[in-house]
């Protein structure tokens, strides 16, 4: 029996790209007997939530992560291994956010090598590969050694054994195995025209105007684990990488628990005597003569109430 777990799955919170909401993507991943689903939104963790409540119901394993996209272009799945390694990812994508305007995230790739400790990476080869790209994907092979991988989707194109080939050989040589995936933009085929809807309304154009902006075919669906290995016949390897990254992916949402800060206060006080001192003193700068008594009262039935 094919065992492959699908580690290239964005949904509706990759915004007009995807095409299926979280849950759709985790039930469907189920019912087609996958062994793990890995929800990969663009720079963003925004829908491993609703994934995570869909997948406690569930038996199948969801793997946490993020599609990185670098401003000089560069894409790659990050997961993080452990909780540590989640909160890398969430710093990087934090400070990129805050450096762009609303809906984007900017940072550069030397970014993306500095958090590199405790990601599993699966680098996505661009459509024309060129030497600049490997040379990246070398730099992501020293940052993080044996977690770090190159993505073969195949695409039906009719050229896809020597791509396939070729990407094999390129990542043998930089240390970045061939990893399967699906490059999924949807959860069923029927999909397809709301994806061409969500890239006319993204690239500003009717569906007449699109052209080659629209996808060649409906493949960019989930597809069951005998379909996967039937694809990629040639490199079972790149089937079997893809249920040991899954397997090496230990962090899960039900890590997080909320973590209240220490408080930065004077030896011997507690928080709220700290607090109480702080909220007299503004009211002596606010009120310089003497504080009205309405407001003494006030801040008195403030503190009766802690």
């Amino acid at each position: 029996m094919a065992r492959y777990a699908e580690l290239a799955a964005a949904t509706n919170f990759s915004f007009l790209r995807g095409g299926s909401h979280p849950y759709e993507m985790v039930a469907q991943a189920d019912e087609l007997g996958l062994a793990a689903i890995g929800i990969a939104d663009r720079n963003s963790f925004a829908g491993v939530v609703r994934a995570y409540n869909e997948a406690c119901k569930r038996k199948i394993k969801l793997v946490v992560g993020t599609r990185l996209v670098a401003a000089d272009g560069f894409e790659a799945l990050a997961y993080p291994t452990d909780r540590a390694a989640y909160g890398r990812l969430c710093r990087l994508l934090t400070a990129g956010n805050l450096r762009a305007r609303k809906g984007e995230c900017r940072f550069g790739f030397d970014e993306v090598l500095a958090a590199a400790e405790g990601q599993i990476f699966i680098a996505l080869p661009p459509e024309a590969l060129s030497p600049d790209f490997a040379e990246r994907l070398a730099a992501l092979a020293r940052a993080a050694p044996e977690r770090s991988f190159l993505a073969g989707v195949h695409r039906y194109r009719g050229d896809e054994p020597r791509r396939l080939g070729f990407l094999a050989e390129l990542g043998e040589q930089v240390g970045t195995p061939l990893v399967a995936v699906n490059d999924v933009l949807y959860h069923a085929p029927e999909r397809r025209p709301l994806a061409d809807v969500l890239t006319c309304v993204r690239e500003k154009c009717t569906i007449e105007e699109a052209g080659l902006r629209l996808a060649v075919n409906e493949e960019r669906h989930l597809k069951p684990p005998e379909e996967m290995a039937r694809l990629f016949a040639d490199f079972p390897e790149a089937i079997a990488r893809s249920l040991r990254i899954a397997d090496a992916c230990r962090f899960s949402l039900g890590d997080l628990h909320n973590e209240y800060p220490d408080e930065p206060v004077p030896p011997g006080k507690t928080p709220q005597q700290h607090l109480e001192d702080l909220t007299w003193e503004g009211a002596r700068s606010r009120y310089p003569a003497e504080i009205p008594d309405d407001v003494k009262k006030r801040l008195l039935h403030a503190k009766s109430i802690q």
